[in-house]
């Protein structure tokens, strides 16, 4: 998978001018980072080796990488808030994003659910992915279901929010920007997915956020009385990664990828095929197409499934017992 943002790496930053150049843009697109003092970055100068005793200090990079440069080095960069809102605002030009789920894969081991929790700085009960147990008759074996949002291109959440907190992205991702965000949950009563959530009470790691720059494409830090939801981990998008529950998930059950491309990759085998020929083969489908939605969001139906299916009710009382 790739994106319009190509990954620098640190040996390449030290080489010429423009290599130094791409570097700052690349860490400027994406956000702050932290040093002491205040928000720094490396300024991409070589270090003389010849200089072995030059006092040095740890910089915590945009990419989560924790590294040591020269002390003289280190400038405090003021963030451009406007310029990081407007980026998330328009999303990663020439892609449209798109996600399949396997229904036959998946066992609810709720890694997806963990990883997307700890991404995004939310408590056991709040879920931006949940699973679901689902079973269309009783004389068929019930199964599970990933749920997220759909980022629909025809989305109801957008429409009626009045004051243009959740928007869409020309790569097709629905976000919402907290900062606008009134908590009037307009956008939940819209949303026939169920897909979004209230913030009732502090955010859970409100006080190590305190002061951090708000990320609008990781919907970080969170804030009381705001809605959030799932995001299609836009952060990790304009890294060039997969998304969080898609990485995390150990049963290959999530495909990302892009529309544009015709291609999505699982996230645990590292696949990759045609979208249209996945969905043409396996029977893809929406999830309430007749609701005009248009969602971004595909399903394969649970047919020759790797797992057989086990209450969590009944895994809860033998729990209990033991």
């Amino acid at each position: 998978m790739s994106n319009n943002t190509d990954p620098i790496n640190e040996n390449e930053a030290q080489g010429n001018e423009n290599t130094r150049r791409a570097f700052f843009k690349k860490f400027g697109l994406i956000g702050a980072v932290a040093a002491t003092g205040g928000a720094a970055i490396y300024s991409g100068y070589r270090y003389e080796e010849s200089k072995p005793d030059r006092d040095l200090v740890k910089v915590l990079t945009a990419d989560n990488r924790l590294v040591e440069v020269p002390r003289d080095q280190v400038k405090d960069v003021k963030v451009d808030l406007t310029r990081l809102q407007k980026l998330g605002r328009e999303g990663l030009k020439g892609h449209r994003w798109v996600m399949v789920i396997d229904l036959a894969k998946c066992r609810n081991a709720r890694q997806c659910v963990a990883a997307c929790q700890n991404a995004h700085h939310l408590r056991p009960y709040e879920y931006h992915i949940n699973t679901l147990v689902m079973q269309e008759s009783k004389s068929t074996a019930p199964y599970y279901m990933p749920k997220t949002c759909q980022h629909c291109d025809n989305p109801p959440c957008v429409a009626v929010c009045p004051v243009d907190a959740t928007f869409k992205r020309q790569d097709g991702i629905v976000l919402i920007d907290n900062e606008r965000c009134i908590g009037c949950r307009f956008c939940i009563a819209a949303c026939p997915y169920s897909a979004r959530m209230f913030h009732w009470e502090e955010p859970l790691m409100a006080e190590e956020d305190k002061g951090k720059v708000y990320n609008i494409e990781l919907n970080v830090p969170q804030r009381k009385g705001t809605i959030s939801k799932c995001l299609f981990s836009s952060d990790r998008l304009r890294e060039g990664k997969l998304p969080y529950c898609v990485s995390a998930c150990p049963n290959g059950v999530y495909y990302f990828g892009d529309e544009n491309q015709d291609a999505v990759t699982n996230g645990t085998t590292k696949e990759t095929h045609r979208l249209s020929e996945l969905l043409r083969v396996n029977g893809g489908y929406h999830l309430m197409p007749e609701l005009g939605t248009k969602p971004r969001v595909y399903y394969l139906p649970p047919k020759n499934r790797l797992f057989e299916f086990v209450d969590p009710r009944e895994q809860n009382k033998n729990q209990e017992k033991v």
